[in-house]
């Protein structure tokens, strides 16, 4: 894949400003575009889109689908615009925080207003937007009717995992499946009207970009989560015992200074993916691809070879390295769905065989300067070294922001970075920024946190950590004309 040199800003969804206590597909992401064009970036990178729950956090990586849309980025102001909800009901609550999301009230908030956005919609809706959501059924019906049924079922059994419900539903009994779809009729009518105005305001969102000149970066997690619509559905693509339940989980070995991590997801049957020619993932990858114009594949060394935990096993030392799908997975994809807008994260895991892989395909692989020896004159995460066949971050995620890393380093290392970067360190966020700007990657990125040059309390998640993640918001202030034109002058020197 050619890319052409290319700059933007990495911000989630829900870290934007919005009125009713977390950020969504509403004016505060119109909002940002008009920042993004001011500052002359053609890039906007987000974490996964799918539903999100407490029992993971809220980690946009521990969805229960890996097709729908998460209903908390559902810009209820559409609705009410829609005449679906009336004023009263898109009143901004007392307790929003505009630098924080706070879940607990969120979720509660949310999910009453869009069951009377429903309600409402059953009753006075036009023909047109009936039509327009029975359409929306049928086109998504090969992954929409099963979450929809799931998501019913699950509130149903009182958000117990699928494993625990009924043997003839959990073992998908198709006369139990018809009887429940008879019995949660208006549940599944409801999860799936949810998706339906998602996929409409996405599609808006998406058009706004392209008017922008912005290309939408989305995000590919490899894995997905066991108690999900995903491994309900379509049990054969995992490695599951008779119950339901993974064989071996998904996660990392011991490294030097760590004992490695046990993430908990299933394992991929890669032999019967195979024997299907991976339809699955295909449907997956389509899906994901009508969303947005690049995307981002999570632990890409997995599709080389995975680290396969016994699912009894505390210990991500019991694992084991098993071979992945390698490019036959890759040149299946390819030859269904077209070309590959991949960039990969490739960080930790650099052996020849899964560089390799990359390269045979020419996907773009991750560098990040926090992660550089500063003291190594050609330490691969140094700017002066990226390649040109390259994204490059100031920070990600799941890293600490420029400001908060630097505070951390010690004294050798920060003597190293000073000279590296003919700094002395009083605005190392911003120093970072151009780094990476005049690197020769293909593709330079920076996230807010670094644009406002904010300290590792606005860090947005911390990797083997339970609470705090995921919260953090732009006040909606932030980004003033100053931040957009310091970003401008620098794109027009460093990428022009």
């Amino acid at each position: 894949m050619t890319l052409d040199r290319r700059s933007g800003v990495f911000l989630h969804l829900t870290s934007l400003p919005g009125r009713h206590g977390i950020g969504d597909l509403g004016a505060g992401a119109r909002t940002f575009l008009d920042f993004l064009d001011r500052a002359d970036q053609s890039l906007w990178q987000v974490c996964p889109v799918g539903p999100t729950s407490g029992a993971y956090g809220h980690s946009p990586y521990g969805s229960d689908s890996a097709f729908a849309g998460n209903p908390l980025l559902v810009d209820l102001d559409d609705l009410s615009d829609r005449g679906y909800l009336d004023d009263d009901a898109v009143e901004p609550p007392e307790w929003t925080d505009p630098h924080q999301v706070d879940y607990e009230r969120v979720v509660p908030f949310k999910r009453e207003r869009l069951r009377e956005a429903f309600e409402n919609f059953e009753a006075v809706a036009s023909t047109d937007a009936r039509e327009s959501f029975a359409a929306f059924r049928e086109r998504e019906s090969e992954w929409l009717a099963d979450y929809a049924l799931f998501s019913a079922l699950k509130d149903a059994h009182d958000g117990a995992p699928w494993t625990d419900w009924p043997a003839e539903l959990a073992d998908r009994d198709p006369d139990a499946l018809d009887t429940a779809r008879e019995e949660h009729a208006d549940e599944i009518d409801y999860r799936a009207f949810v998706q339906w105005v998602f996929d409409e305001q996405w599609a808006a969102l998406r058009d706004a970009a392209a008017e922008h000149g912005v290309e939408l970066v989305g995000d590919l997690p490899i894995y997905v989560a066991a108690d999900s619509a995903d491994v309900w559905a379509d049990p054969d693509v995992f490695e599951l015992d008779d119950d339901g339940s993974p064989t071996a989980v998904a996660g990392v070995p011991p490294n030097a200074g760590d004992s490695g991590q046990r993430w908990g997801n299933p394992v991929y049957d890669w032999g019967t993916l195979r024997e299907t020619e991976y339809d699955w993932w295909v449907r997956r990858v389509e899906h994901l691809l009508s969303r947005v114009d690049l995307a981002r594949i999570d632990h890409f060394k997995a599709f080389d070879e995975f680290w396969a935990i016994p699912a009894e096993a505390d210990e991500p030392a019991a694992g084991e390295w098993r071979e992945g799908p390698g490019a036959e997975f890759f040149e299946v994809v390819r030859e269904r769905v077209g070309e590959l807008p991949f960039l990969v994260e490739d960080l930790g895991f650099l052996d020849e065989s899964m560089v390799a892989l990359r390269d045979r395909f020419e996907f773009p692989g991750m560098y990040v300067p926090q992660y550089a020896d500063w003291c190594a004159e050609w330490d691969r995460y140094k700017p002066t070294n990226y390649p040109g066949n390259a994204v490059a971050y100031t920070s990600t995620h799941d890293t600490d922001t420029a400001v908060g890393y630097y505070e951390r380093l010690g004294d050798e290392q920060r003597d190293c970075l000073h000279y590296a970067l003919a700094t002395d360190g009083e605005g190392i966020a911003w120093d970072l920024v151009e780094a990476v700007w005049y690197s020769d990657a293909a593709l330079a990125l920076t996230t807010v946190q670094d644009l406002l040059e904010l300290g590792s309390d606005a860090r947005f998640n911390t990797p083997g950590t339970a609470e705090g993640n995921w919260r953090w918001r732009v006040a909606p202030d932030a980004l003033d004309d100053a931040v957009a034109d310091r970003l401008a002058d620098l794109t027009d020197i460093a990428l022009r």
